[in-house]
């Protein structure tokens, strides 16, 4: 598969889970962090480190609405809600597995040649 290809094909995803994200608003980004590492936040935060590397200028607010839908503060007051104390313990745990420590990260490459175990900043 050529990268043009690859590209467009992730692009499509990306949409389908952005969509997806903002249908779910019953969904709270406390419950992502809590199942799966991640958030709205996150993903958006990740979309404005790859154009920082593109030297592209996206803030961080342009970055959340792409994720979003609609701004931040609009988001936040019209769906979110109080974490309650168990969804803010599950999500501590599940964030602390999302970093890895790079000496065993490169003997988990070299023993695992056909994976890419994913890290705390690179899904």
């Amino acid at each position: 598969m050529d990268d043009a290809t690859r590209d467009a094909i992730e692009a499509a995803a990306f949409r389908r889970l952005t969509a997806l994200l903002r249908h779910r608003t019953d969904v709270q980004n406390v419950d992502l962090m809590g199942i799966g590492g991640f958030c709205r936040n996150c993903l958006s935060d990740w979309i404005a480190e790859a154009a920082a590397e593109r030297d592209v200028v996206l803030t961080k607010d342009m970055a959340r609405e792409m994720v979003y839908g609609m701004q931040y503060a609009a988001y936040k007051t019209r769906y979110q809600t109080d974490a309650t104390p168990e969804q803010l313990d599950r999500m501590r745990s599940s964030v602390a597995r999302n970093y890895r420590e790079d000496a065993l990260d490169e003997a988990l490459d070299e023993s695992f040649p056909a994976s890419d175990p994913p890290s705390g900043s690179q899904p």
